[in-house]
């Protein structure tokens, strides 16, 4: 059920889906016996592994239907790259309850955006070529790396201010999925290779098992997304996503207390 819903949001809303997944996956390791120090961590790297795939054919999806700016994606893959390596380096040596907070934190702030947000605010006519834009995509790199997103809600977000559709926003932001999934999963089995208290069938923080389990039907569900994303409005559902990221944000924060 888990893989199906990561599907359907990384078709829906181009967000990957690891944000839905990495919370399920933390209560299912524990629920395995997984350690504490290593259970966020495989949590983060297991779902990044799964949003490979994932977004991959979610982005497939979108550009068939010709919706994807493909300019922009390429204009800001180095920004986003040059996050993700940040966060690789991060992760490699942050604590399980330094992610958790920055879950928290970051998860509640995107929620408030979601809830908040409104699709006829705009900063501009088109996005400007600014270092300040390079800088904040190079933060949604860093951000969806340690939270296993595919950036697709920070990326919305900025397109829509400065006049693109939401529409265009949601295709092209899952053109940068594979760009933060691909190289998040190599660096979490890095980061985590050799390290204590992973279960059997892990390469790293990626549980190799549960990734095999779990692809096939985020795979399968993903573009039951992509044909929504084109014919309904999403505002309901963009409410309901807010929603279950303050429930999770507030379920990490009591773990910590």
């Amino acid at each position: 059920m888990a893989g199906l819903v990561t599907g359907f949001l990384a078709g829906l809303l181009g967000i990957g889906g690891g944000g839905m997944l990495a919370p399920v996956l933390y209560e299912v390791f524990g629920a395995l016996g997984v350690e504490e120090a290593a259970r966020m961590h495989l949590a983060v790297g297991t779902s990044l592994a799964v949003m490979v795939p994932t977004t991959m054919r979610s982005f497939a999806a979108h550009r068939a239907r010709g919706s994807v700016d493909l300019k922009f994606v390429r204009r800001y893959r180095l920004p986003i790259l040059a996050g993700v390596a940040l966060g690789i380096i991060v992760a490699g040596y942050a604590s399980g309850t330094a992610l958790k907070l920055i879950w928290i934190i970051a998860g509640s702030l995107l929620a408030l955006r979601l809830y908040l947000g409104r699709d006829d605010w705009r900063l501009g006519k088109d996005i400007p070529k600014s270092p300040l834009v390079e800088a904040y995509l190079a933060v949604v790199g860093f951000l969806s790396t340690l939270m296993s997103t595919g950036g697709g809600a920070l990326i919305s977000m900025l397109m829509t201010l400065y006049g693109r559709s939401i529409l265009q926003a949601v295709s092209t932001s899952s053109g940068a999925g594979p760009l933060i999934a691909i190289p998040g999963a190599l660096g979490f089995v890095w980061a985590g290779w050799g390290a204590a208290g992973l279960p059997p069938g892990s390469l790293g923080y990626v549980s190799f098992l549960g990734t095999l389990v779990i692809v096939p039907a985020s795979v399968f569900a993903a573009p039951w997304g992509v044909r929504l994303a084109h014919g309904l409005p999403r505002r309901h559902l963009e409410l309901a996503f807010a929603t279950f990221l303050m429930v999770i944000a507030m379920r990490f924060l009591w773990t910590l207390l």
